[in-house]
């Protein structure tokens, strides 16, 4: 018909997850674009930046996610460092390994964020078993809240 504009389908909302990179442990938290929220998930272990793969897979299994965000250290000029190029390489290798899309966020400022989530007022012996997983909900939020 002509002059007849034809409505697309309503997008479904998207299962996001989020990542505070690391090397020696990542945060993963999962949210959903329905409410904007996110959870946290867990903390894995990694290595030199990489994290054990088959965690990682069962992740992605589980939650079937439509988009990875991963959070890029800067510094507080905004410059890179040794860590965002290093949080770039884990998110390109995230796109690799599933096919899945990756944005990156600024992630400046989530570990104070997931430190006061946690009520953590004074310094901290060692780290808190949850704040890596926090600071990925700060981190997913955060995009979320930019949509």
């Amino acid at each position: 018909m002509k002059g007849t504009a034809v409505t697309p389908p309503p997008q479904k909302p998207r299962v996001v997850l989020g990542f505070d990179f690391g090397m020696r442990q990542i945060g993963v938290a999962v949210g959903q674009e329905v409410t904007h929220s996110a959870t946290p998930l867990t903390t894995l272990k990694a290595r030199d930046g990489k994290p054990h793969w088959d965690q990682v897979t069962q992740l992605i299994e589980q939650w079937r996610p439509d988009l990875l965000i991963v959070g890029l250290p800067l510094n507080m000029d905004q410059s890179e460092q040794f860590l965002t190029q290093a949080a770039r390489r884990f998110g390109n290798r995230l796109h690799g390994r599933y096919g899945l899309a990756v944005e990156w966020i600024d992630e400046r400022l989530s570990t104070i964020e997931a430190r006061e989530r946690l009520n953590l007022k004074t310094p901290f012996l060692g780290r808190h078993p949850k704040l890596d997983q926090v600071a990925a909900q700060c981190i997913l939020q955060t995009w979320l809240r930019e949509q």
